[in-house]
């Protein structure tokens, strides 16, 4: 028997609670994104610290008793990517990091990539994204060769601007790419990053498409999907899984357009996992080291969330997560490898249980196929002994 008929799980992409003990591995030495954040903006999140946040970040201005359970998650996987985070929440833990490509990638892959697709490319180089389009945006608007970079992350990226190279002819050149990069050398993902403007003035557009690899195991995804319950993606959670053990997908714009495609989603949904990424603390903010962008997204999360607490019905679970750091006050423009906070809210759930430092994102997957009743994943321990009660949560 379910104890939580509808769980709702909510990445908030790139909110890291501090570094892990192997971050000096990855450069992240003193990466703590929502602590550092905190640190130089004092942070208006009231809905977030009600849950226990600010038991598991150096939040400061104090510390709200919990009224939600709470933990913080350890990632057992190398790497600190997405596809790897995301993975390992739904029951993946894997041995050995995607490849990543600090000096661009092989040049007959990219020649022979360039003979595929009838056109040269440009860059080949490991750039952020907004400051290579702007860097090369001009010559790949008179070339109309589509621009090729990389991070400190396993992904093939390829820019292109919208009246050069329309949507659909730019998502053939990432199957294409996907074929030599991802299936070819085991890259992570292939991102289309279709932009629009002028020099100087270049916009991303919502056009971002991500081609992933297939999980390499089950997933909660899998078993949910086997047993017939549904599962809602929201935001890049389909192509993270490469659209596997998903009954139904969302795309969205913005951080806004996903908390809407939530709340609609949970209006039409009565059972089964809603599972969504916000995406903007990671790419629009994290990326660019914008702290203030970054915080003031933070709160507009955290006012929608107050909305949605009291709304929650009797058998709701709702769980509030990231999958790496990502933290703007750093030098670094890329991801960081830091713990992640879970913090878990419903009307049974235990306000003020602390659940601990869990060795694996595995233990969320873990967790919800013990509630949903499925044979159990190949990684992570279930907690929910530990934090369902009896007795609604009081919220802000």
């Amino acid at each position: 028997m379910r104890v939580f008929t509808r769980v709702t799980v909510i990445v908030l992409d790139g909110a890291g609670v501090g570094a892990l003990p192997d971050a000096a591995q990855y450069g992240d030495e003193g990466s703590d994104t929502l602590g550092n954040i905190a640190r130089q903006v004092p942070l208006r999140i009231p809905a977030l610290r009600a849950l226990g946040l600010g038991s598991v970040a150096a939040l400061g201005g104090g510390r709200t008793p919990p009224r939600g359970a709470y933990g913080r998650m350890a990632e057992a996987s190398p790497g600190k990517d997405s596809v790897t985070g995301h993975w390992e929440m739904m029951g993946i833990v894997l041995d050995r990091p995607f490849p990543t490509f600090p000096a661009g990638f092989p040049p007959d892959r990219i020649a022979e990539l360039e003979r595929r697709i009838g056109r040269g490319t440009l860059g080949n180089v490991v750039a952020s994204g907004t400051e290579i389009i702007d860097r090369l945006g001009p010559a790949h608007m008179q070339s109309g060769k589509p621009i090729v970079y990389t991070s400190a992350d396993s992904v093939f990226q390829i820019a292109a601007h919208e009246q050069v190279i329309p949507v659909p002819e730019l998502y053939r050149i990432c199957t294409a790419a996907f074929d030599l990069f991802a299936r070819g050398l085991g890259v992570g993902r292939v991102i289309a990053r279709p932009f629009i403007g002028t020099p100087g003035a270049f916009t991303r557009t919502a056009n971002r498409h991500d081609y992933a690899l297939e999980p390499t195991g089950a997933t909660l995804l899998d078993r949910l999907t086997d047993r017939g319950i549904p599962v809602v993606a929201i935001g890049k959670i389909r192509d993270l899984f490469a659209g596997r053990g998903i009954s139904r997908a969302l795309g969205i714009a913005s951080d806004a357009d996903g908390m809407d495609a939530i709340d609609r989603t949970m209006a039409d949904t009565p059972s089964g996992l809603i599972f969504a990424n916000l995406v903007d603390c990671d790419t629009v903010y994290g990326h660019r080291n914008d702290v203030a962008g970054y915080a003031a997204n933070l709160e507009r999360f955290d006012v929608w969330l107050a909305r949605l607490l009291p709304a929650l019905g009797a058998d709701d679970l709702l769980v509030v997560t990231a999958d790496h750091g990502n933290d703007p006050t750093t030098p670094s423009t890329d991801h960081s490898r830091e713990y992640v906070p879970i913090l878990l809210a419903g009307a049974r759930v235990r306000g003020g249980v602390d659940i601990g430092t869990r060795s694996t994102f595995a233990d969320l997957g873990q967790t919800l196929a013990g509630n949903f009743g499925v044979e159990p994943l190949a990684h992570g321990s279930s907690v929910l002994a530990r934090f369902v009660g009896e007795g609604r949560v009081e919220h802000p």
